[in-house]
This record gives C-alpha cells, sequence and structure tokens, in this order.
C-alpha cells in the first residue's frame, strides 16, 4: 500500500484577514497555492470555491487560519515548506500571525486515495497537543516513517 504524508496547520492572525495589517499576507495567497498546486510532490489542499481555505472556520474564530494538505511524501512538504516563495512567507509569519503557544502543526500518514476532512484534521492535532508525539499524529521535530506492509517474523 502505498501512503502519503497530511499536514494541517493552524495559525491565528493578529488582525481580521480584511484589515490593511494582513494584506502582506493575503496578497501572497493565491501564488502561494498556486505554487503548491504545481508541485510534483503535491497531492491535494483543502479549499473552497475561492481557491483557498480562508473562509474554512472549524474553531469558531474567523481569524484562525487552516490549511490542511497532502504530500507524497516528507521530502517534498519540507521542500515546499522552507525553501522558495513560501519558505519566505513562512519565515515571515509573526508579522501577520500570534506567537504560537502550544503546538499548531500536525502531521500523519494516510493511505494513498483517502482525503483528510477538517473534522479528522482538528482530532489530529487535539491528538497531538493531548497525548505528545505519537505514530498517529506528529510533527517534524519527532518525524515518523510511513507505515510499512512489510511483515517479517523472527526466527
Amino acid at each position: 500500500m502505498t501512503y502519503h504524508l497530511v499536514q494541517f496547520n493552524i495559525a491565528r492572525l493578529t488582525h481580521p484577514l480584511d484589515a490593511p495589517e494582513s494584506q502582506g499576507f493575503v496578497s501572497q495567497l493565491e501564488s502561494v497555492n498556486a505554487l503548491a498546486d504545481a508541485d510534483p510532490g503535491f497531492v491535494w489542499r483543502l479549499q473552497t470555491e475561492e481557491g483557498d481555505a480562508t473562509s474554512i472556520d472549524p474553531y469558531g474564530d474567523p481569524q484562525m487560519i487552516v490549511n490542511l494538505t497532502v504530500w507524497k511524501d516528507s521530502a517534498s512538504l519540507k521542500a515546499f515548506t522552507y525553501k522558495g516563495d513560501h519558505g519566505q512567507v513562512f519565515r515571515n509569519r509573526t508579522e501577520w500571525f500570534d506567537k504560537r503557544v502550544q503546538p499548531m502543526v500536525v502531521l500523519w500518514w494516510i493511505p494513498a486515495g483517502h482525503i483528510p476532512t477538517v473534522d479528522e484534521a482538528v482530532a489530529k492535532l487535539e491528538d497531538l497537543r493531548s497525548n505528545g508525539q505519537s505514530s498517529r499524529a506528529f510533527t517534524f521535530g519527532r518525524f515518523v516513517d510511513a507505515p510499512s506492509d512489510d511483515v517479517s517474523t523472527s526466527v
């Protein structure tokens, strides 16, 4: 079986999405999403008809932004996250978002073809926050390899 890597992150804007202070972030959404869509390691991302996920509000806080993506492997996700145009946006995140006080990113493996739901993602982040790192919910800091179908028997 082939597995894909899911990434879910949340971040709370310091100002409303339509505030002038948030425009540095908002103005880059379309181009960064297009970069993800074109990346050879990219599989899927959560989006509305507007082409992004800024109106999806599972936390009851319109300033909480969610991002849910699926990638072919960890190398693809890491390269996209930390390099190029997205890497620059990532490095500048403190200009637009509140400081993190608890984990805001969670990773987990899914069988290829499965599309994760927002509820599933919220539950995975809560699992990480409540129980710490595990094979169910982890971060790049304590990365877990994809499940293996190899069954070894000891003799």
